[in-house]
């Protein structure tokens, strides 16, 4: 599909086409323009600044904030269902404002239990359908950026936009529906495809009624303007997952390395620890990382796995690790933990499945190590690869192969002087190209500027 050999990656990346990259953007940062503006951010499946548990913001809520800051208005659109928890937050449809500017509204529908299901489709069916009967009752936004997935609301978002003649902005994170074709076995591909039609034609137009494509790396971009029908322009630019330097408050932190405490990790015990963070899901490879954990606890080296995060596959996981001491898999944790728990490790686990969609882009987990200095251990191909390769901040292991991932952490526990240059290097790599801090400003940037210049794609 993309042919990644011989992309090089200096202090900013790219590929050097006709796309622009969020470095393009910084100059751009005080630009005259709408000093103002009321965003409507469109994104559901992300945690909200509103939930209890203080949880680490992703995209949406950093972005949410680095436009708060600048004086801008925003409202964002998301559902009342936690999709990592699998709970609703309300049995019903709210409306909240957690912070001077900010507005969250929470459309309601069915939850479900498997991210793979009927009820989800069906959720997110009915999410679209509940937008478009909401949106014309609010006041109007300046500018709209609608998260694909997922389809629906982006489409019923770029339909809005449309008829009002407000500029919609689609952000390429996922690319469904192609790869629900892709899980189905070769031969019935096909009829899949055509099973799936529906979603395909739900896409092509929300694509070609947005004014700008962006996403988290340049193939996406390209893949969204092929859904689009047409070719880049200017407005259509790629920006990386970015992850915030933020740090926790001082309690916060000492109640997160507290509940570490408990769970036997403490600060300046020696052991050599790699973390994880992410749903348990179809995702990740685990399967390969507690055979990797079960061969080095017979083989001797102290080298302990922390493998956290919710989802479809824990109790399953815990059942597989039972027998390996050196695993720790603890569930859900919030902000602080995450931190905190970075602070405590060697180096963080990227054991990503791999696959068109992944390989095609800078997924957020080596950027949350990156932003805390780990050494990045990954399985992943594609633009990844050849990033950690060329800014020589991470190693990546053989995909499917614990004895390939053991010998890669036990070479970086027997050479602390090479673990500390790729620390270094990850620090360095986080700070030219991933900071949320400078990233989403410049996101903010080319949002007035689509508002600026409308509907028209020329």
């Amino acid at each position: 599909m993309y042919n990644y050999s011989g992309w090089a990656f200096p202090a900013g990346i790219g590929t050097g086409s006709c796309l622009k990259n969020y470095t393009g953007n910084r100059s751009d940062a005080g630009r005259s323009g709408k000093e103002t503006m009321r965003i409507w951010l469109v994104t559901v499946g992300e945690p909200l600044p509103s939930d209890e548990d203080k949880p680490r913001l992703h995209r949406t809520g950093i972005l949410a904030d680095a436009a708060l800051r600048k004086g801008h208005e925003v409202v964002w659109w998301s559902s009342t269902f936690d999709h990592a928890k699998k709970v609703h937050r309300f049995s019903r449809a709210a409306t909240l404002n957690p912070a001077p500017g900010l507005t969250l509204k929470l459309l309601h529908s069915i939850g479900y239990k498997s991210n793979v299901s009927l009820a989800r489709m069906y959720n997110h069916y009915m999410l679209g359908r509940q937008f478009a009967r909401l949106a014309p009752q609010e006041p109007q936004p300046d500018v709209i950026l609608a998260s694909m997935p997922t389809i629906e609301l982006s489409l019923e978002s770029a339909r809005y936009g449309k008829a009002r003649n407000i500029p919609v902005a689609l952000d390429m994170r996922d690319m469904w529906p192609d790869i629900f074709v892709k899980l189905a076995p070769a031969p019935v591909q096909p009829i899949a495809r055509a099973m799936l039609h529906p979603l395909f034609s739900m896409l092509e137009e929300a694509a070609s009624k947005a004014v700008a494509i962006t996403g988290m790396s340049e193939p996406f971009v390209e893949w969204g303007l092929g859904y689009a029908g047409r070719t880049a322009t200017p407005r259509d630019r790629w920006f990386p997952f970015a992850y915030s330097e933020q740090q926790p408050s001082g309690p916060e932190v000492e109640a997160a390395f507290g509940f570490w405490e408990k769970h036997g990790i403490k600060r300046g015990d020696g052991k050599f620890t790699v973390c994880f963070f992410g749903m348990l899901g179809r995702q990740f490879d685990i399967e390969t990382v507690i055979e990797a954990a079960r061969k080095l606890s017979s083989s001797g080296p102290d080298i302990r796995f922390v493998l956290c995060g919710s989802g479809d596959n824990l109790e399953k996981y815990r059942r597989l690790s039972a027998d390996c001491q050196n695993v720790l898999l603890p569930g859900w944790v919030n902000k602080a933990q995450v931190w905190t728990l970075m602070r405590l490790s060697s180096a963080g686990l990227a054991p990503y499945r791999s696959s068109p969609d992944f390989e095609m882009s800078y997924p957020n987990k080596p950027m949350e190590y990156m932003s805390a200095g780990l050494p990045v251990v990954s399985s992943l191909g594609g633009i990844l690869r050849e990033l950690l390769a060329a800014r020589d901040c991470g190693i990546t292991y053989p995909k499917g192969d614990p004895d390939g991932l053991a010998h890669t952490l036990i070479s970086l526990q027997n050479n602390p002087v090479r673990c500390r240059q790729l620390s270094a290097n990850s620090s360095k790599t986080f700070e030219e190209m991933f900071m949320a801090e400078k990233v989403y400003p410049g996101m903010i940037s080319w949002l007035q500027d689509i508002s600026i210049s409308g509907t028209s794609l020329t």
